[in-house]
């Protein structure tokens, strides 16, 4: 629902998140109020000592503005229990329950102040009843500054907006004071946002690309989330709501562009082979990362394996590379890779905001020059993801509109400018001339790597991509199309990125906005079954909404709803895939998609009873919409990839010897 208004100022809490802290304020209270109590009972004859009159009232007073306290805590639980999310018609007696409660804090600041006071002057009386009362001091005090830090999370810049002047109807679409709000509101929240990050990222210089990213960080959270007045707890219990809705879809349809087919000879083969290269590869995109993912996957070994390389001096081996900041990823990039320090032209870790680290080897094995580009790793690269308008991309190809994700876009360029401008390739391609260009990454480096690919096959048209779980808001329409001759993207299971995009969080942002709508059950409640069923699983059939296939013509129902009407967010009762900002257009992944799909333990390969996953080649159209589960941060981790497809490569190479099958269990799509 809406945040709630209060002093003439709207806040990011709503009327109905207050179960969970009430209930622990309350708790907490109830407890302290028994100890007092038999404290007083226990230790009453004992306060004949000077001062003991005064402290004998200032328990009784203490236990008389607790009990005053419970009540208040217990009403505004029991208020917030009632309603639903969209229907705060129930709970909008809380404003003066809160005000009643927040009342209570100056007598409990006097008394604690009292009580500190008298600590200060020293006890004379029982040591029991003087820890009692160091101990009340000390609770009161942690209470009241958990209060003032709750108000200040939850304090929203923007609030001011909903005054209490604020429309409280409907108004018509293409109303002029809706569309002047939804103006001045995305005004206001981007500098707000363009602040908040510059904070966050306060540790980060100051140069153009920097400034560049912040602008366009902050204008991407605005355009998302100011036309919206959803707190943090909505998107948590609608995500909920979505991941068990997916779920009782038994049978989603598939997509309309997908033609199923049974695999043919030839397919099958190509597939076998874009995997085992995909495995081979996956190496450098991993290697890519240096030394924290490689004691992250060796915490055992791995320190002691490369921990001697950051310690000791350059040896002569290593001026045998160029590069820079080396420090200790070189010994974990041979130990990744299985190269010799001879077989790496340049390593580079330089990192800055449109600037990604590289490596440049010579893959013997496949007789390759590999570029392999890191994925988000630090706070700069975060940036890099979040610059998501769309560029023009100046490429010499027959595709029309060559778009790209800028922030990307402006990383290859870089990568670009080091490969070709200082002369990497060059000297790689001298040592060995009859060796084809494989450019690779993983995340934000297989969006890199995607679209330097475009920039250099030009020049090396043998140029081959292999993109691990890219993200998906990476090209235009007709540059996915170009790539699917010479780009291979691999995604496992229901990885967010290579389904995230500023369409798709879109589409997203809408269908929350749906189930919330419609659902019939407080968000106490959803917010349990939901943690339940993450952590335990259950059945989905008995999901909390009721989604009669109606028109949604009004999502939120509270007072100061801040879902301007006329703004893209608030028309969303057609199906059909909503309409980009001319900044934001739809924007697709590279390549063709090989997907890892998880099947369980009961795989189709009788002979590999640890068979999980299925192998098939995947439309773009099958991640146009995000996913909600508990792997979908999980799948996009490249230890999970590398793992998972050492698993799928080997019971493939099983599968093919298994004479109860006689093949693979692949599906082609």
């Amino acid at each position: 629902m809406p945040g709630m208004v209060l002093f003439g100022r709207r806040w990011a809490i709503a009327s109905d998140d207050l179960v969970f802290p009430g209930v622990f304020e309350l708790l907490l209270r109830v407890l302290w109020w028994v100890g007092i109590l038999m404290l007083y009972l226990m230790h009453r004859g004992k306060l004949d000592c000077p001062g003991g009159v005064l402290l004998s009232s200032y328990l009784i007073v203490l236990l008389v503005l607790l009990a005053i306290i419970i009540g208040t805590v217990s009403a505004i639980v029991c208020v917030s229990m009632k309603g639903t999310i969209c229907n705060p018609g129930p709970r909008k007696s809380m404003s003066k329950l809160l005000y009643v409660r927040l009342a209570l804090f100056l007598p409990e600041m006097v008394w604690a102040s009292l009580g500190a006071a008298w600590i200060a002057d020293g006890i004379q009386c029982d040591r029991t009843v003087g820890n009692g009362i160091i101990a009340t001091v000390v609770v009161s005090w942690l209470i009241i500054a958990s209060t003032v830090l709750t108000i200040l999370i939850v304090f929203d810049p923007l609030g001011g907006k909903a005054a209490p002047g604020a429309p409280l109807g409907p108004q018509p679409l293409d109303s002029r004071e809706s569309s002047q709000l939804l103006s001045g509101l995305r005004t206001a929240a981007t500098g707000v946002w363009e602040t908040r990050v510059r904070l966050l990222c306060c540790c980060i210089g100051r140069d153009d690309h920097t400034r560049v990213a912040f602008s366009s960080t902050a204008e991407l959270f605005s355009t998302y989330f100011s036309d919206t007045d959803l707190v943090p707890s909505d998107i948590a219990a609608g995500l909920a709501l979505l991941h068990q809705q997916q779920d009782h879809a038994r049978s989603p349809p598939e997509p309309t562009e997908v033609v199923t087919h049974s695999p043919g000879p030839f397919q099958e083969a190509d597939l076998d082979a874009e995997l085992e290269n995909c495995h081979h590869y996956m190496q450098f995109a991993a290697a890519a990362y240096g030394w924290p993912l490689y004691i992250y996957r060796n915490p055992f070994t791995g320190l002691c394996r490369v921990g001697g390389d950051c310690c000791r001096r350059r040896t002569a081996d290593y001026d045998l590379v160029g590069g820079d900041q080396l420090n200790c990823h070189f010994s974990s990039i041979l130990q990744t890779t299985g190269l010799q320090h001879r077989d790496f032209i340049h390593i580079s870790f330089h990192d800055k905001v449109y600037e990604l680290p590289f490596l440049v080897a010579l893959d013997h094995r496949k007789e390759s020059v590999v570029v392999a580009i890191r994925g988000t790793m630090s706070l700069q690269d975060i940036l890099t993801d979040l610059s998501a308008e769309s560029e023009p991309l100046d490429i010499e190809c027959e595709a029309q509109d060559c778009w790209a994700h800028k922030g990307i876009s402006q990383a290859a360029r870089y990568v670009y400018r080091r490969l070709v401008n200082d002369g990497i390739l060059s000297q790689a391609f001298s040592i060995a001339p009859e060796y084809r260009l494989v450019v690779v990454g993983h995340s934000l480096g297989a969006g890199a790597a995607a679209l330097l690919a475009l920039m250099l096959k030009s020049p090396y048209p043998q140029v081959r991509c292999y993109a691990f779980s890219p993200p998906r808001g990476l090209l235009s329409k007709s540059l996915y199309e170009y790539s699917k001759t010479f780009i291979v993207s691999l995604v496992l299971g229901k990885d967010v990125i290579p389904r995230l995009s500023v369409t798709n969080l879109e589409d997203l942002k809408r269908r929350i906005l749906r189930v919330i709508a419609h659902c019939n059950k407080p968000k106490y409640k959803i917010l349990l079954r939901g943690c339940w069923y993450e952590l335990f699983g259950g059945s989905p059939e008995d999901l909390p909404t009721e989604l009669d296939g109606g028109d949604l013509t009004q999502p939120l129902l509270g007072e100061h709803s801040l879902l301007v009407h006329g703004s893209p967010a608030y028309s969303f009762s057609s199906e059909s895939p909503l309409e980009s900002p001319t900044k934001y257009p739809p924007l697709y992944p590279p390549g063709r998609i090989i997907h890892l799909e998880e099947e369980g333990t009961s795989g189709s390969c009788s002979c590999s009873p640890a068979a999980r996953y299925t192998v098939r080649w995947a439309h773009e159209s099958e991640f146009s919409r995000i996913l909600i589960g508990p792997k979908m941060l999980t799948d996009h981790m490249p230890d999970i990839l590398m793992r998972v497809l050492d698993h799928v490569v080997s019971d493939r190479a099983a599968c093919i010897s298994c004479p109860a099958q006689g093949g693979s269990s692949v599906d082609q799509a």
